[in-house]
């Protein structure tokens, strides 16, 4: 593959309660989630980063982050309460994004995909990223492994001698440590 093409690496964050959805008698589902913000990445298969950004976005059906949220991600309720609704943030991605040539756009599982398709079917809008290929990088980084059934994003890093940096669970965070790794990645 060319070592020079551009591959976008989205992580967003998502609304999240530890137990039941606020008003709900059950657990969290991708449709119950909402995108809180969306960490992306333009690197280079040798994980050479080409311009990141990080686009909050303001809840619109449960706008109140629960606490377990706002600890795990480290988002705030005035980050969001600031920040535009999704179907403002679609355009500003795309803007931001139409001066690069893509190759495909991945993450680390398949739960990132899932949850902007929920968005889709919600809002009946998406990044127009969100139309090329996926790449669940996190497979193709497992692939030839020995002991890799543990592939969280920390324990991949840690098996090549990296440590984590920035705060795990915050989009751009992560997006910009799933760029290390894509240079130790069948792709």
């Amino acid at each position: 593959m060319n070592s020079n093409r551009l591959y976008l690496i989205v992580d967003p964050e998502a609304t999240c309660w530890d137990g039941n959805v606020e008003g709900l008698d059950r657990k969290q589902t991708v449709d119950d989630m909402e995108i809180i913000e969306f960490g992306c990445v333009i690197a280079q298969l040798d994980g050479a980063v080409v311009d990141s950004r990080s686009f909050m976005v303001r809840p619109q059906v449960h706008p109140k982050l629960s606490d377990f949220c706002t600890q795990l991600t480290s988002i705030t309720q005035r980050d969001v309460d600031s920040a535009p609704i999704y179907q403002d943030v679609v355009p500003k991605i795309n803007q931001w994004l139409e001066n690069y040539e893509l190759a495909a756009w991945g993450s680390w599982g398949n739960y990132d995909k899932n949850q902007i398709g929920a968005e889709f079917r919600r809002h009946e809008i998406a990044p127009e990223f969100f139309s090329l290929s996926h790449i669940n990088i996190k497979q193709q980084w497992r692939q030839d492994k020995v002991n890799s059934r543990s592939a969280g994003l920390a324990n991949a890093l840690r098996y090549h001698g990296l440590s984590f940096e920035g705060t795990h669970h915050r989009g751009i965070d992560d997006a910009l440590n799933i760029a290390r790794l894509l240079r130790f990645t069948e792709l």
